[in-house]
């Protein structure tokens, strides 16, 4: 299974900080892994914690100069074997069930035939709200896989469903969909 390329999507969550294990996993087991950040989980970590992790640049904005001639999303987009989401957001979710591509993760999942995994991290009511489930099943209906949210303290401080999964177990589900 080694050799894959993923694309490791982080969101603007409290639980970004478990991108740096998740990076960390992937490239023990071989994986090349590019992060693509929405706009707002800078304000979680940095970039440049995610790029030295990773070893490559960390794409946050659909709009930044490319290196050499491309359209970054699709690029991306067709790099991919695997995008890996997490956390994912609320937000995001919604976004993504909407085909909305205002950011270059969003662009992206929309530009890309890789399968698509996502782990979700929010509070336990916004998890729960209406909206969100319609979202998750609309995007299981549209291929994609979800891991978690697990039951667990929350940024809250309140117990519920809406803690992001553990990283071994994320890694495991990225595992079984590049198989």
């Amino acid at each position: 299974m080694a050799g894959k390329k993923i694309i490791l999507g982080v969101t603007a969550s409290i639980a970004a900080y478990k991108s740096c294990d998740i990076i960390n996993a992937f490239r023990r087991s071989g994986h090349e892994v590019r992060v693509v950040m929405s706009p707002d989980a800078a304000r979680f970590i940095t970039p440049l914690t995610l790029q030295a992790l990773s070893g490559g640049r960390v794409v946050t904005d659909m709009f930044e100069p490319p290196d050499e001639w491309e359209i970054l999303h699709t690029s991306l987009g067709e790099w991919a074997d695997l995008i890996v989401i997490a956390p994912a957001t609320a937000d995001m979710i919604s976004k993504l069930a909407c085909g909305r591509a205002d950011c270059v993760l969003s662009a992206l999942v929309l530009a890309s035939r890789a399968k698509v995994l996502i782990a979700p991290a929010m509070n336990d009511r916004m998890y729960n709200h209406k909206a969100t489930r319609e979202n998750i099943a609309k995007l299981k209906s549209f291929g994609c896989s979800f891991i978690g949210p697990a039951r667990g303290r929350l940024a809250c401080g309140y117990k519920g469903v809406g803690h992001i999964s553990e990283v071994k177990d994320i890694v495991l589900a990225a595992r079984k969909l590049l198989r």
